[in-house]
């Protein structure tokens, strides 16, 4: 078979995407459907309440089924939350062979010594990726397959996350009817779709900004070097701006989304402020803003921009950069990073985002959408989907081969309407007791 399927399901605090895609021999990603719906049971990317998530993810899935006419038995989940940590470690084995090439099993076993990190019994290790290798003291190998060496040394950055987090994904992914191919840290999802590998060699932040959690990246070199996940994301400023409007978390988010489409009307102000005073009414009626058309339950009709720009918004973008700049400092890369900052995730289209997070970071700064995928990308060419492109798109440099499903849960539904009594139908009452 010339081509197989991936799938990939991203698992946020405010929404579920999954992406159904095709990936052809040469290694192009094709997106055949795609779905997205409102998160529930999920707080901080964190499952709070298996019944509700497990309903929202069958509800996605079910939908980007439906587009891509394919039903698929497994896929890549992504993993997010503030319990996700990470560290460097180093691994060291002697060559098999001396005196012949090293292997791929001696670097794989380079990397399973480096695995053997001191863990509390509550943490899993989630990915262990090699940074560099070091044959007989020669450093900067990224590939040591073919060369001749006695000594093979690996420094890896190791991502842990909490077991209990995993342990709940895996249960709602059994409860939906599939297999998890694999899981995947949401930021190292984000990175794959929208980081060049320039980027990468020169040194980049990625920072992930998404509903309840911020995902922050950095790589040096072309490796992943530190990862963390902070607790703060786009939903803070809904609920700062519910709280300063005295107005419900719905009508926050849609005043918010109001007021980021309109983005290029706000190099205006500057001119109109520097004006005489007979053009004060001018600057007034700039700077309200019509909400009639949002038809909020409130019956809130004006507000002030500025209000909400420099009242609101801005002191608590300043606030996540001020956090994400201690997190660079703490990581001790940050000299090493010249390819600046690349922002992604749905609260990147925040109002003023960029602008902020150079005034706070002095980096060069830019906001990052999916590439390197082909197909229905029309709307998922944004930074609201970057971790579900980034699933499908590490999804396709894996080997996992996926075969249509059988599913029970269409079996159930056909047992169950068939009319049957007497013996036949004790032996169907047997049989659906162990269907799901």
């Amino acid at each position: 078979m010339s081509k197989r399927i991936v799938a990939g399901i991203d698992i946020g605090t405010t929404k579920i995407t999954t992406i159904i895609a095709s990936v052809s021999e040469e290694g192009t990603v094709n997106v055949m459907g795609v779905a997205s719906v409102k998160s529930r049971g999920i707080r901080k990317g964190q499952i709070v309440d298996i019944e509700e998530s497990t309903a929202a993810i069958v509800e996605s899935l079910e939908a980007s089924e439906r587009m891509a006419g394919y039903s698929i038995s497994s896929a890549f989940l992504s993993v997010g939350g503030a319990h996700i940590m990470s560290q460097n470690s180093h691994g060291v084995v002697a060559v098999a062979e001396p005196q012949k090439e090293i292997t791929p099993e001696d670097i794989n076993r380079a990397v399973e010594a480096a695995r053997a990190v001191n863990l509390p019994s509550t943490r899993e290790i989630l990915h262990v990726l090699p940074r560099e290798f070091i044959v007989d003291s020669q450093e900067g190998i990224k590939d040591p397959v073919g060369m001749t060496g006695v000594r093979l040394e690996v420094n890896t950055h190791i991502i842990t996350t909490g077991g209990t987090a995993l342990r709940n994904l895996e249960k709602c992914a059994s409860l939906v009817g599939i297999d998890v191919d694999g899981f995947v840290f949401g930021g190292l999802a984000s990175s794959t779709a929208v980081l060049t590998e320039t980027e990468k060699e020169l040194g980049v932040v990625l920072v992930d900004i998404g509903g309840g959690t911020t995902d922050i990246c950095m790589f040096v070199d072309g490796s992943l070097s530190y990862s963390s996940v902070l607790p703060v994301g786009a939903r803070n400023i809904t609920n700062d701006l519910a709280i300063g409007l005295r107005i419900s978390l719905e009508s926050a988010e849609k005043i918010k989304l109001a007021l980021n489409k309109k983005e290029p009307e706000m190099t205006l102000p500057q001119s109109i402020l520097s004006d005489n005073t007979k053009k004060g009414k001018e600057k007034d009626d700039h700077d309200s803003m019509d909400l009639s058309n949002l038809h909020l339950p409130e019956g809130l009709n004006k507000v002030s921009r500025k209000t909400l720009i420099e009242g609101i918004i801005r002191p608590r973008l300043n606030e996540v950069f001020t956090m994400i700049g201690l997190e660079i400092k703490k990581s001790g890369f940050g000299g090493l990073t010249p390819a600046g900052i690349v922002i992604t995730g749905g609260g990147s289209e925040t109002l003023g985002i960029v602008e902020t997070a150079k005034r706070n970071l002095a980096m060069q700064v830019r906001v990052g959408v999916p590439a390197n995928i082909t197909g229905l990308v029309d709307e998922i060419i944004t930074p609201t989907y970057a971790t579900a492109s980034g699933l499908v798109i590490y999804a396709s440099k894996t080997g996992v081969v996926m075969k249509e499903k059988f599913n029970l849960n269409r079996l159930t539904k056909i047992v169950g309407k068939v009319p049957i009594q007497g013996v036949a139908g004790r032996v169907v009452d047997l049989v659906k007791s162990f269907l799901p």
